[in-house]
């Protein structure tokens, strides 16, 4: 087990002091390989740091269309939206207009909206990350007008 061990850490730092291969993984990326780009790195709100589950989906709405106020008990939802705009109103912070290539981040239990006021149809990427797979993913909220 020793002699394991001792060449795993003899790899490991010839590695560490070799920066090559850090070059190479660049290189590739600059000549037509894929590109990773975050677009949003934060901490779970609203479901204690846990993640039992992870729906993600494409959302298409028509121009005009709206989802209605609702919420998901334990779960953290994530807006992307790929094409068109989409109005999101989350409470207690108001409204929000995400362009093509803007994130939204709506905590776990807090009542929002969304709907598409442009003039064309909307996608977006949703992704709920979920602490409580046996609660419903949505749940509908009453709101006074």
């Amino acid at each position: 087990m020793a002699l394991v061990r001792r060449r795993f850490l003899q790899l490991a730092a010839s590695v560490a002091a070799t920066p090559v291969g850090a070059d190479i993984v660049l290189a590739q990326a600059t000549q037509g390989g894929p590109k990773l780009t975050q677009i949003l790195r934060s901490d779970l709100q609203g479901q204690e740091q846990t993640v039992r589950e992870t729906v993600v989906n494409i959302l298409e709405m028509p121009a005009g269309a709206a989802a209605p106020w609702h919420m998901h008990p334990g779960a953290q939802e994530i807006l992307f939206v790929i094409e068109g705009s989409l109005a999101v109103e989350i409470e207690g912070r108001g409204t929000s207009i995400l362009k093509a290539g803007e994130i939204a981040l709506i905590p776990a239990e807090t009542p929002h909206l969304a709907r598409n006021d442009g003039a064309i149809p909307t996608r977006a990427l949703v992704t709920h990350s979920r602490a409580d797979k046996d609660k419903p993913l949505v749940v509908a909220v009453k709101r006074s007008t």
